[in-house]
Order: structure tokens, then C-alpha cells, then sequence
């Protein structure tokens, strides 16, 4: 079954609730997508999805690519497919951050390493290196290649994690802190941003949905998927960053507040 959702950067990023119970009615494992990376897809999964629905993840797995590391890393887009294990190394940082960050949610993730054609062993054994030193399993995956057989091990791998126990629901806010606290809370713990500056019309939004009785909902952030700032450019895993905040939207018929921040 495969049902898609709306983009993780202005919404939540998760397929509709409805298809999540039918598949879990129906199969003994249901995997469900929350794009772009455990800041904006995953944080919104559980804080948001999770939160409504009472469903809590048995598992989580941090997809990365090699080229990708080296991006993070700040290889340029067109030297990508040449073999650069210090970029892997500088661009692992992105993939700590990722993997810490489901780990405030208490979930022990995998990592899937996507493999590309170009990808060497030795970059492909780096990493594995630097997930086993975070305590983290990865496995490489080459199901683009050979198909459901590519991911096999990835699978196992999964359904190995899950034997270990469920995990706790651990939320990042609760749902009676402030708007602007719940913004504070995923902007210093998920992005790592040292401040947090509203507008005074964001400040104006946030009062107002609040004595609407609408301060419960929990927090959408939109802001650029490139980067944990809001500036697309800065790669890896930058911290002590500012994440502004322009404006603040009520979705009240989808149960969250979007704030708007930077550029996006």
C-alpha cells in the first residue's frame, strides 16, 4: 500500500491518519514516510501525527547516500561521484544530528545507506564505522539496483530493532506550554538555534490563536529542507543560529499551527 502525503516543510509530511490504520489492519509491518530528515519529516511525525492519533513508532530508519555526506561535507554538486572519504567523514556530522535527533524521541534508529553505482567500499565501510561509534546500526541497501533482494538486510535489520522492545513515547512539548515555547522547544533541541526572534505580527498571530483556545495545537514548522538554519547554504550540522519567525498560520481543520520562518 502506498499512500502519499503533503510536503514536510509546509505541512506535516505524513501520510492521512485513515491510511495509516487500513494498512496496519492489514499487514504486520507498515512503513510510513516522513520526508525530508528527522528534523522537519520526523519531529512532525511524532509531535503532530503521533500525538493525535495515539500511534507510536516501533522503529526508525535515517536514509542517507554517500553523495549526500559529501554535500554535507562541501563537495561540490558535479565532483559528487569522485571518492572523497574526508568529506564523508566532515559530512557525518549531518548524519549524527539526524540520528540524535530521533534519539530525543527515545527511538533507536538504523541507518539505511542508499547505495549509488559510484559509491566505493571504503566510503560504504566509513560509514558503518561512524554509525557503529554512535552506537548505530547501518546497512547498505541497493534496492535500486536489484529491487526487494537490495533490501533484505535493511529489512532484517528493522525487524531485529523492533524485537528489542517498544519504545516509550517521549513527546519534545506538552500540550498546554505556549505556542511560542513549542516553537523555543523544537528550534533549540531539533534544529539547535541559539534564539528565536518573532516578528511583531508573528507575536500578534500567536496571541490571537491563543484566545481563540487554539494554544493546545501542537507546532508545524516551514522553513527551508536544506539546511537546520534557514539559510539553504549552511550544510552539516550548524548550532547557536538564529531562526526567525515571519508569520504564524492557523490550520485548524488539520489540528496545528505553521510558523513560517525565513525565506520559504
Amino acid at each position: 500500500m502506498v499512500h502519499a502525503g503533503p510536503f514536510a516543510n509546509i505541512a506535516h509530511g505524513c501520510n492521512s491518519v485513515t491510511a495509516t490504520r487500513a494498512a496496519l489492519a492489514l499487514n504486520d509491518v507498515v512503513v510510513t514516510e516522513a520526508g525530508f530528515g528527522a528534523d522537519l519529516g520526523a519531529e512532525k511525525f511524532m509531535d503532530i501525527k503521533c500525538r493525535q492519533t495515539g500511534l507510536w513508532p516501533d522503529a526508525a530508519v535515517v536514509v542517507c547516500t554517500i553523495r549526500a555526506l559529501k554535500m554535507q561535507g562541501g563537495t561540490p554538486r558535479s565532483q559528487l561521484g569522485i571518492p572523497d572519504l574526508d568529506a564523508v567523514r566532515r559530512g557525518a556530522a549531518n548524519l549524527e544530528r539526524h540520528v540524535r535527533n530521533l534519539q530525543e524521541f527515545g527511538l533507536t534508529p538504523v541507518v539505511c545507506i542508499n547505495r549509488f553505482p559510484d559509491d566505493t567500499p571504503e566510503e560504504m565501510d566509513l560509514v558503518q564505522s561512524i554509525s557503529e561509534e554512535l552506537g548505530i546500526r547501518a546497512v547498505p541497501a541497493d534496492h535500486w539496483g536489484s529491487g526487494g533482494a537490495g533490501a533484505e538486510e535493511l529489512a532484517q535489520a528493522v525487524l531485529d530493532q523492533m524485537d528489542n522492545g517498544k519504545p516509550e513515547v517521549k513527546f519534545l512539548y506538552e500540550d498546554d506550554l505556549p505556542l511560542a515555547e513549542k516553537i523555543r522547544t523544537i528550534a533549540t533541541r531539533i534544529y539547535h538555534a541559539g534564539s528565536v526572534e518573532f516578528t511583531t505580527a508573528a507575536k500578534k498571530q500567536l496571541a490571537e490563536y491563543e484566545s481563540l483556545g487554539f494554544g493546545h495545537l501542537p507546532v508545524c514548522i516551514a522553513k527551508t529542507q536544506y539546511s537546520f538554519s534557514v539559510d539553504p547554504s549552511v550544510k552539516g550540522a550548524p548550532s547557536g543560529h538564529t531562526l526567525p519567525v515571519r508569520e504564524v498560520r492557523l490550520a485548524a481543520g488539520a489540528g496545528f499551527v505553521v510558523a513560517v520562518c525565513g525565506d520559504i
